[in-house]
């Protein structure tokens, strides 16, 4: 069963895995910010999930950082728009924009090695610079 809610793409999990939290947006507002809760905080439970493989799981974990906790729980909060809605839509984007990094494996880097003609740029440079150091030092006079 895949999430839509009005976002911009489906997500490969099932909507029962992920839980919203709806409270009082921080920030300026006035009286409509006091009042609706817009703010949306997505708890999305990684280690528990039985929608995504084990190597998308460790991806995602690697890729989301900061915002599992200790338990495995994926926190999106969300609170840019004055809507709810479009808090949730926004949740569940950054959501699937985590699942889309997690899903497609990183590349390997190939070394690679300077050029001849960068390392004699780079010595090159060194020796210039040497020599404006060298030229301000203060001279000494042996006088016999």
């Amino acid at each position: 069963m895949k999430v839509d809610c009005r976002s911009k793409r489906p997500l490969p999990i099932d909507e029962k895995e992920i839980h919203f939290i709806y409270t009082r947006a921080p920030g300026p507002g006035g009286q409509h910010v006091n009042k609706v809760a817009t703010a949306v905080q997505l708890r999305f439970d990684i280690n528990n999930s039985r929608s995504i493989s084990e190597v998308v799981r460790d991806r995602l974990i690697r890729t989301a950082g900061n915002r599992i906790t200790i338990k495995g729980i994926l926190i999106i909060n969300a609170s840019r728009f004055r809507s709810q809605d479009l808090n949730r839509r926004d949740a569940l984007n950054r959501l699937a924009d985590l699942f889309d990094k997690a899903a497609s494996p990183q590349k390997n880097r190939h070394k690679t090695k300077p050029t001849n003609a960068s390392r004699k740029k780079r010595i090159e440079g060194k020796k210039r610079r040497s020599k404006v150091k060298h030229s301000r030092r203060s001279v000494i006079r042996f006088d016999d």
